[in-house]
C-alpha cells in the first residue's frame, strides 16, 4: 500500500508528514487527538543512520508530547547488509532503537505498529514487532528470512521448507502466517481509521502474543514452556 493511501484512510481529518530519506515522522489526526507517526518508506534498509534518525524521533515525542500514542509505519526491506553498517555493529543502533521505544512505553507512550508494505527480519523486529501490539494492511509482507535464504543457511532442500510451509507457519512468510503465529494482532482492512480507533482504546500491556499463537494453532508449544519457565522462576 502507498504511503499517501495509507496516510489519507488513517487520518480523514488530516496529517502532516515528512518523508526525509526514506524516514517517515509527523503527526495525524484522528477524533480531534494527534497521533505520532514515526517509521519508513520505500523499502528503506535500515542501517546506522536510519536507525538512530529513527530513535532521535522517538525520544522527541517523549520529551515534547508527553502520553501522545505512537504509530509505527512500517516499510523496511530489514537491516542495510553492507560491510560498513556490519563493522559499525548495526545491530546495536536497531538495539538502540528498541531501546528507545521501550523508555517511550515506560513513560506512558502507547506504541502500535502498523505493516503496511513490507517488514524483514531486523528491521521488522526493531521497528515493527517492538511495538506494544502490531497490525498489518491484507496485501503486506512479512518475512524473517526468505525461503531460498533459508534453504542455504539451514542445507535444507528449498522443495523440504516450500512442504513445511504447507503446514507449519513458522516457515511460512505473510500476513496469514504471521497472524497465525500470534506476532500480528490483527489484520486492518477497508475502514483504516476505525482500526487505529479500536486499537487506540485497548490500552492493555500483557503481551499475549505466545497465547494467540497457542488458540490460533500456530505455535502450540510457546505459551506452555513460557509458563513452565515462569513457574521454575517463582
Amino acid at each position: 500500500m502507498k504511503l499517501a493511501d495509507l496516510l489519507n484512510a488513517l487520518f480523514p481529518e488530516g496529517h502532516d508528514v515528512t518523508v526525509d530519506a526514506d524516514v517517515v515522522q509527523g503527526l495525524g489526526q484522528l477524533d480531534g487527538r494527534d497521533v505520532a507517526l514515526i517509521g519508513t518508506a520505500g523499502h528503506a534498509a535500515i542501517g546506522v543512520e536510519t536507525a538512530l534518525t529513527l530513535a532521535a524521533h522517538v525520544l522527541r515525542v517523549v520529551q515534547d508530547k508527553p502520553g501522545m500514542p505512537i504509530l509505527l509505519l512500517v516499510d523496511n526491506a530489514g537491516q542495510r547488509l553492507s560491510r560498513r553498517d556490519e563493522l559499525l555493529a548495526n545491530n546495536g543502533y536497531l538495539a538502540h532503537l528498541a531501546k528507545c521505544l521501550e523508555v517511550a512505553r515506560a513513560r506512558g507512550h502507547q506504541v502500535l505498529s502498523l505493516v503496511y508494505d513490507q517488514a524483514i527480519s531486523g528491521g521488522f523486529l526493531a521497528a515493527g514487532m517492538i511495538a506494544d501490539r502490531t497490525y498489518a494492511v491484507p496485501e503486506a509482507l512479512i518475512y524473517v528470512m526468505n525461503l531460498p535464504a533459508m534453504s542455504r543457511i539451514t542445507q535444507i532442500l528449498l522443495e523440504r521448507l516450500e512442504s513445511l510451509c504447507v503446514t507449519s507457519a513458522v516457515f511460512a512468510p505473510g500476513v496469514p502466517s504471521f497472524f497465525k503465529l500470534g506476532i500480528v494482532e490483527g489484520v486492518w482492512d477497508g475502514d483504516l481509521s476505525g482500526a487505529l480507533r479500536d486499537a487506540l482504546t485497548d490500552h492493555s500491556k500483557a503481551d499475549l502474543r505466545s497465547e494467540n499463537g497457542f488458540a490460533r494453532g500456530g505455535r502450540t508449544l510457546a505459551a506452555e514452556i513460557a509458563r513452565r519457565v515462569q513457574e521454575g522462576r517463582t
